[in-house]
């Protein structure tokens, strides 16, 4: 059974930013990619997920994901999955993280159902029937945090889909969706990395 602050957003937004030390933003924005394969431009649900979105800006910001390979590829006949970012398992990236005050390896579980005004904080999808009323599910070129347990994401892993995935919808924070340039993050494989990020005013 939820609490009321599950569903009521009592504990909200505001709250994680704060605990966070983050600057929390609530609009879209443009993230520009520039990679060893091409460019390519991600809308960020600021709206949406504005705390998973801020977390992402701070690391763009901070440079934490310049010059970064593609750390994993996955590969179906109809799927790829596209995994970037600082992992906390590699001791100097590690150590990088630890030199721009990045202490924080997780953050909440961020999902938006249509129809509440607030996103919904550390709660999975449990019933599939409960994906009908999500505001953002996998389609091709959606960009989701990596899961850290049930309730967790990491706070500077992501990954890239090619199609839609709806057996995993509800159970990541999608953030974001390529808007130009999808045919870029489908040629990418693991020699490539992200030369640098910007983001828009």
């Amino acid at each position: 059974m939820l609490s009321a602050c599950s569903f009521k957003g009592q504990i909200d937004s505001n709250y994680y930013c704060k605990k966070l030390d983050l600057n929390c933003i609530k609009i879209n924005k443009i993230a520009y990619f520039n990679t060893s394969k091409g460019n390519f431009e991600v809308k960020l649900f600021g709206k949406d997920n504005p705390v998973t979105v801020s977390n992402f800006i701070e690391n763009i910001n901070n440079n934490i994901y310049k010059n970064k390979k593609f750390y994993k590829i996955i590969n179906y006949p109809q799927q790829k999955f596209i995994h970037g970012g600082v992992t906390p398992e590699n001791k100097l990236n590690f150590e990088r993280m630890q030199t721009i005050n990045k202490t924080n390896l997780s953050i909440p579980l961020e999902i938006k159902f249509k129809n509440e005004i607030k996103p919904r904080y550390k709660y999975q999808i449990k019933n599939p029937y409960e994906t009908e009323n999500l505001v953002n599910t996998f389609e091709s070129g959606s960009i989701a945090m990596v899961k850290q347990g049930k309730s967790k994401s990491s706070s500077t892993e992501f990954f890239f889909v090619t199609n839609k995935i709806p057996e995993l919808d509800g159970r990541y924070s999608i953030f974001g969706k390529i808007i130009k340039g999808l045919d870029v993050i489908e040629k990418i494989n693991k020699e490539d990395y992200i030369k640098d990020v910007k983001i828009s005013n």
